[in-house]
């Protein structure tokens, strides 16, 4: 009896220990499985970092970015398909920036482009990529505008998705997520799987959006990169223009009987909407003319190069200023947009006869220095701005004027950037300090009113950004 129940308890023990091994196989198999989906995960994982990590180089296009975010995100977390949408740089839309192969519409699509895709797929994907979302619009619009991921694996709130669920081309569930970066919404992410694939989990959205974040700093980052090189463009082109510029003005003043001259131009940026320049009208004759047009930077450079030529077309064997300042106001006239406009002084110097004729198109008026009496007062002939009149006002009220230079009298032409230059309390230097300048250095000669000028400029705005252009001209009867 007691041999027959030993022998019983023998088997039942092999028994249950043969269970419990089996058991404890299965789990192992099972951990093994789960350790290598993790490590499979994992890998995915670094795999996509380690691209995203491109991006903080200057070496990536945006387009290769994008289209590793969303095939990245679409691999880690197994999905049919997915879609970057960025933000246009108007900033009013979403436009398409990657669309995988076989990502199912996370838009509302028409139904002839429906009945095209039947028989052309092209159809689809041309819509898809020339699509752009207003803020709102469908599951793309409404995550961009309330900046808050979803999971949808039931799309009865999404309507847009509805109409093509148990389709070939419908989405079964779909994650999207706004790309956000500090106060920065950039755009949105989006993966979609269809009915044959498995539905998103709440552990996937985890993911998604980790991922969300590691792209949205990425894409940040890339962006800065690109205005950085953007930048190093534009300020390449910048240093060229400021070069031809250069060009344009002349390096030295030309030497004239009877004459000394000194000019210099400092422009407040790169380029200069100032304008001085010296022309030969005859034998016995030089033109001497300076002008600012209205605004800074390059488009008032262009404009001062227009000003340039027409000027030099018309100044060759005229002896009169004001008769060429009429017929450049005409040239430039319908060409000048409303809100520009040039203010010009003109000066012929007759070395021959000593004599000198001014005009003056709105600009600041001349400083003449009078050696003798040891004062420097404006001269206010009248004329009013190129380019705002077609020439029936301008040519009436622009004349020549002549002034009687008596050896080792001055005149001093310059622009606003002199008199409104600023300090640190933001007063400006203003005309009368100018003046005083003037009577101080004048004595002296031309290139001493212009070194006692930017001397004293330097002086009183200190550390203060020069804010115009700067363009002096000193002319002396010898």
């Amino acid at each position: 009896m007691w041999p027959i129940v030993f022998f019983g308890l023998f088997i039942a023990s092999l028994a249950g220990w043969l269970f419990t091994w089996w058991r404890q196989r299965i789990r192992i198999r099972q951990l093994e499985r789960s350790k290598e989906e993790i490590q499979i995960e994992e890998t995915l994982v670094f795999d996509f970092l380690h691209g995203l990590g491109e991006a903080f180089t200057e070496t990536i296009r945006a387009a290769d970015l994008h289209r590793l975010i969303v095939e990245g995100a679409s691999r880690v977390l197994d999905a049919q398909g997915g879609a970057l949408y960025m933000m246009e740089r108007a900033g009013g839309k979403l436009a398409p920036s990657f669309i995988s192969k076989g990502c199912p519409p996370f838009i509302d699509v028409p139904t002839h482009i429906l009945q095209q895709a039947a028989s052309n797929s092209a159809a689809l994907e041309s819509y898809l990529r020339l699509h752009a979302i207003p803020p709102g619009e469908g599951i793309i619009g409404r995550v961009w505008q309330t900046r808050e991921p979803v999971l949808l694996t039931d799309l009865a709130n999404a309507p847009e998705l509805a109409g093509l669920r148990g389709t070939s081309l419908g989405a079964a569930s779909v994650m999207v997520t706004p790309l956000l970066y500090g106060k920065q919404n950039m755009g949105v992410l989006a993966l979609g799987n269809g009915p044959s694939s498995p539905s998103f989990t709440p552990s996937d959205f985890v993911v998604f959006k980790s991922i969300a974040e590691q792209s949205a700093f990425a894409l940040y980052n890339a962006i800065i990169y690109s205005e950085a090189n953007e930048k190093k463009r534009l300020d390449h082109d910048l240093e060229i223009a400021r070069d031809i510029q250069r060009i344009l003005l002349p390096s030295e003043a030309p030497v004239i009987p009877g004459f000394e001259i000194s000019g210099i131009n400092i422009p407040a940026r790169h380029v200069s909407g100032d304008y001085f320049d010296y022309l030969t009208v005859d034998n016995d004759k030089l033109g001497v003319a300076i002008a600012d047009v209205s605004g800074k930077g390059v488009p008032a450079s262009i404009i001062m190069a227009i000003c340039r030529s027409v000027l030099r077309s018309q100044a060759a064997g005229n002896p009169s200023p004001a008769d060429v300042l009429q017929k450049v106001n005409r040239q430039l006239y319908p060409d000048i947009k409303e809100d520009m406009f040039i203010s010009m002084a003109y000066v012929i110097l007759d070395h021959v006869h000593g004599a000198v004729t001014l005009s003056r198109a709105g600009h600041d008026a001349p400083i003449l220095f009078d050696h003798i009496a040891g004062t420097a007062v404006p001269v206010k002939p009248p004329g009013m701005v190129l380019g705002i009149d077609s020439g029936s006002v301008f040519d009436r009220i622009t004349g020549d004027f002549s002034l009687s230079l008596k050896p080792n009298d001055c005149l001093l032409l310059y622009t606003d950037g002199v008199t409104e230059a600023l300090d640190g309390n933001g007063d400006e230097f203003g005309p009368e300090r100018m003046i005083e300048c003037v009577r101080a250095s004048a004595p002296e000669g031309a290139p001493a009113i212009i070194t006692g000028l930017i001397d004293e400029l330097r002086s009183f705005v200190g550390a203060q950004p020069q804010n115009d252009d700067i363009t002096l001209i000193a002319i002396r009867k010898t």
